[in-house]
């Protein structure tokens, strides 16, 4: 015969029948429960659940361990973390091994004392979504033990200038190229450019976890970075930023894997809007840059040149979380890296100044500028005098950079008055066949002041290991920070 079919009734939280009438959104409550037959279901909509947990896969003792959390109906800030660590093996190893102990950690960020050296760690999180509502937990395991750490690094001595977030009327900007793995690890780099650091010390793993202490050290309400690999962003300085306070957005460099990020204090700043560009494009397309790009059509080898650079240009409006008449146009580039390719990036840095132009007077009248990057042009050329004195001559010999043959000639202005906040150090960038000073914050002069800058690491300290990168620095660049107040 027929197999009866079990009544099917929901009741709601407070025990009431619901009318068969009712429609759906209104019917499923939370706390609500199904009957199928003899059977009870609670009903629970859209509970908190963790879609990934992952922890680096290298750990250093005295580094930050940042786990990459995702979750559904939950928030990283209101999950529940406690950390574990592996129980030592007694007296000959023991063989039910296995064995876990808490630690007394229970934030999102863990980082393992010298004592942990050898041990690998657990993690075990509760997504929950900050209304005392909480889903299944998950667990994660390392995948290797903590290893002992560098000892000291470049970065340690500019900590202690920068333990603490500025006050609510000073703005602490950071610009670093971080050096992108696609670039650290070729045969070239490892045996050309940086024959004296130890491999180890150059695989992204080591270096985020070196990278990640040294950004979260500097308690930044701005952080504008070059040279972003793309999974490094989404997996580790996003998620690990994130737990400090900072949120982050990414800009691909078309054609390749890296490209630029800046991150922004939540608690300081709202994101307004976002005015991205890459050169090449902006400059065929825009109307805004007709008058630079008919000019340049006099110059074929040289226009070709521009336009196959796949160089971007990040431009975000920010604004203050709590003075909201304030806000800040934030740029940051990274302008073609060629040393006789002045030319190029005095083309990049024209469309980049009429571009922020566009953002901050005509989008947004009046509003101060903080210009980041990595302008690969040292304080004597063009490119700084361009930036720093609002006008270049046509005959200034940085046109014909690369020879007569590639030469262009124009003259160009922007309406910027530009101050390098950090003034010219003798070098940002320390590779063992070259050292000079290539990367600025360029601020707005009328509307900023510098309030301090944070002392570059010693020349010393710099050299420690022959040159940069190294076990104890993770980029061939170094970090500028500088407070800034308004005027």
């Amino acid at each position: 015969g027929e197999a009866a079919v079990p009544a099917v009734r929901l009741f709601s939280r407070d025990g009431a029948a619901v009318a068969e009438e009712v429609p759906n959104a209104a019917a499923w409550q939370d706390g609500a429960v199904l009957h199928i037959g003899d059977a009870q279901y609670r009903v629970e909509r859209n509970p908190p659940a963790l879609t990934e947990l992952r922890l680096p896969r290298s750990l250093l003792a005295g580094f930050p361990v940042c786990p990459k959390v995702s979750a559904e109906f939950a928030a990283p800030q209101h999950c529940l973390f406690r950390w574990f660590r592996e129980q030592r093996p007694a007296g000959g190893g023991d063989a039910a091994g296995e064995a876990w102990v808490e630690t007394a950690a229970a934030e999102r960020v863990f980082t393992p004392s010298n004592a942990l050296v050898g041990l690998r760690l657990k993690l075990r999180c509760t997504p929950g979504d900050g209304e005392q509502r909480y889903g299944p937990a998950r667990e994660v395991e390392s995948s290797g033990p903590v290893e002992a750490g560098p000892g000291a690094c470049t970065f340690d001595a500019r900590h202690l200038y920068t333990k603490k977030v500025c006050g609510h009327g000073s703005v602490r900007a950071v610009s670093y190229n971080i050096l992108a793995d696609t670039y650290a690890q070729t045969e070239f780099s490892r045996t050309v450019l940086y024959p004296y650091c130890a491999p180890y010390a150059l695989e992204v793993d080591y270096r985020q976890n070196l990278l990640k202490k040294e950004l979260a050290g500097y308690s930044a309400d701005l952080i504008c970075l070059q040279e972003v690999d793309k999974s490094v962003f989404v997996d580790s300085l996003a998620p690990a930023l994130d737990a400090f306070g900072l949120e982050g957005l990414f800009r691909i460099k078309e054609k390749q894997h890296e490209g630029l990020a800046t991150f922004y204090r939540r608690d300081k700043f709202s994101l307004l809007s976002q005015h991205d560009i890459a050169f090449s494009e902006a400059l065929l397309s825009e109307p805004l840059h007709k008058e630079l790009c008919e000019q340049l059509a006099k110059y074929p080898l040289v226009q070709e040149k521009v336009l196959q650079r796949s160089s971007v240009l990040q431009v975000s409006v920010l604004q203050s979380t709590t003075d909201p008449p304030r806000k800040l146009c934030v740029a940051n580039t990274h302008l073609y890296w060629h040393p006789k390719g002045g030319n190029i990036r005095l083309i990049q840095i024209a469309v980049a100044m009429s571009h922020i132009k566009h953002v901050a007077c005509d989008l947004y009248p009046n509003i101060p500028v903080i210009f980041c990057g990595d302008f690969n042009s040292t304080p004597s050329s063009g490119t700084y005098s361009f930036i720093s004195s609002g006008s270049i001559a046509e005959d200034h010999e940085d046109w014909v950079s690369n020879g007569e043959e590639e030469g262009c000639s124009m003259s160009l202005s922007h309406p910027f008055k530009l101050l390098s906040a950090c003034g010219e150090p003798a070098y940002t960038n320390y590779v063992g066949g070259f050292h000079g000073c290539l990367d600025y914050i360029f601020i707005d002069k009328n509307a900023l002041e510098v309030e301090q800058v944070i002392p570059l690491p010693s020349h010393e300290e710099v050299t420690t290991h022959q040159a940069l990168p190294s076990v104890s620095h993770p980029s061939d660049h170094i970090a500028l920070i500088c407070d800034l107040k308004w005027k």
